[in-house]
């Protein structure tokens, strides 16, 4: 069992002069899911080596028992350290992908074209594709094969609007998660703020934000167990 993850390369948050990145818990989580059940992982991102931790996400209010089990893991931080280049990474090689979520791939992730067809030709391989919180941003150009948007007529999850307004950033992101799924047709849903919420459309796994990073990663693990 072989699952790519991919980890976005992206720290500024937008014009603020503030960092941003990925989100700790949304990474630690889902590598622990993988990891316990013996999965062979690879971690990626657009500039290889460390991607940027946003620092939010390492607040102790913030912290989980994964971050805690992460932050005593030497072996788990040198290979967060040393992620390899996505434009090196065959889709072929992988029988599953996740992305953690944190700002950053609106940024970048949701604009490469690298990750747009590792996403479609994995989807069209039948293989599962899950992305957490505000990584279902990087289906924003995704195609399925008859052209039109991945996400249209499925049920798709992401990161709120609500929630976006909570941490005050709706003006400073370059698109809203909710927004943008329900622009390309997808069938939107949400639960409540902050708490677990997924959503599966045959191989297409999105949760809506970090609590829900270990459901969707266990959801993930059930495609692959089938």
């Amino acid at each position: 069992m072989k699952i790519l993850m991919v980890l976005t390369s992206h720290a500024a948050l937008g014009n603020t002069g503030e960092k941003t990145g990925f989100w700790l818990e949304e990474f630690a989580a889902p590598y622990y899911v993988f990891k316990d059940a013996g999965a062979t992982l690879t971690l990626a991102s657009p500039q290889g080596g460390q991607p940027p931790l946003d620092p939010k996400s390492d607040d102790p209010s913030a912290q989980t028992d994964a971050t805690k089990r992460f932050k005593a893991d030497h072996e788990a931080q040198q290979a967060l350290a040393s992620t390899v280049k996505l434009a090196s990474v065959s889709g072929a090689d992988y029988d599953a992908v996740f992305y953690p979520g944190g700002h950053g791939p609106l940024w970048d992730l949701a604009e490469d074209k690298k990750s747009i067809e590792l996403i479609e030709s994995m989807y069209a391989a039948g293989k599962p594709v899950a992305a957490v919180c505000h990584a279902p941003g990087v289906l924003r150009h995704v195609k399925a094969a008859n052209g039109e948007p991945l996400v249209k007529g499925k049920s798709v999850a992401g990161f709120t609007n609500s929630e976006e307004e909570a941490v005050q950033l709706t003006k400073v992101v370059p698109f809203l998660v909710e927004d943008m799924l329900k622009a390309n047709g997808g069938n939107y849903s949400k639960g409540a703020d902050w708490a677990p919420y997924v959503t599966q459309a045959g191989n297409l796994i999105t949760g809506q934000n970090p609590a829900s990073s270990e459901p969707a990663a266990e959801a993930l693990l059930k495609l692959l167990k089938k």
